[in-house]
């Protein structure tokens, strides 16, 4: 199921090599630096809807994170390329974002994840309760 909706017409996939920086004293990715890549992807993938941070200010309204949840089934390690897809999985009334990362070389899926965020009025600093019509507009589709 979650490779389906990987495969939506929103996905974006991008490669990255994992650097010195990112490992722990157990010389693995530090678990809090898997975020940092999500936050890569994300920005990769607002991208191909011309609806990243600066448009989404420009839009009035800001999207923050309400919600993360990773799973982390084997450790990535220094040098290893790894890929990060990162795919649209709803939108309607928040914008969810679900996210699989694997070794470049062998696929082996190595965490998956998702991010929840919502619209934020800027002006009154209200939780909209359903996506404003700019991120349909951005997807290029119908408001429900």
């Amino acid at each position: 199921m979650l490779n389906d909706k990987l495969n939506s017409r929103w996905s974006v996939e991008l490669e990255l090599q994992v650097q010195f920086y990112d490992l722990d004293p157990m010389e693995i990715v530090w678990h809090g630096n898997y975020v940092r890549y999500l936050e890569v992807a994300r920005c990769a993938l607002l991208d191909t809807i011309d609806y990243n941070y600066p448009q989404m200010q420009a839009s009035g309204y800001s999207w923050p994170i309400i919600d993360l949840h990773l799973r982390y089934a084997h450790p990535a390690t220094f040098g290893q390329r790894i890929k990060i897809r990162a795919a649209i999985i709803e939108w309607e009334n928040r914008l969810r974002i679900e996210y699989v990362i694997t070794d470049s070389a062998s696929g082996q899926r190595l965490t998956r994840g998702t991010t929840t965020q919502v619209a934020v009025d800027m002006a009154t600093r209200e939780m909209c309760f359903a996506s404003p019509p700019v991120l349909f507009q951005k997807l290029g589709i119908e408001p429900i």
